[in-house]
């Protein structure tokens, strides 16, 4: 899968979160951005991604993914 099918895919589920993905359609990293995020755990941030892109897990469609989440806070203080 290439990157920015990827970035679509989880941009619909996480309508209200910015999401960028790059890779080489094997190893990807994914950074997502949203309010949604706010005073979750890192767990429970990433459980959110992992959500929506189990259905291309478990289909081994992804396999070797990196996630980081924040909020747009945690973004505009990390820029």
């Amino acid at each position: 899968m290439e990157p920015d099918r990827l970035q679509q895919h989880l941009q619909a589920g996480l309508p209200d979160c910015q999401v960028i993905v790059e890779g080489d359609g094997y190893h990807y990293q994914v950074t997502v951005i949203g309010a949604r995020f706010a005073g979750l755990s890192a767990v429970k941030k990433q459980q959110e991604v992992y959500r929506e892109m189990n259905d291309l897990i478990t289909s081994g469609t992804v396999h070797a993914v990196s996630i980081k989440t924040f909020t747009p806070d945690e973004w505009q203080a990390k820029a």
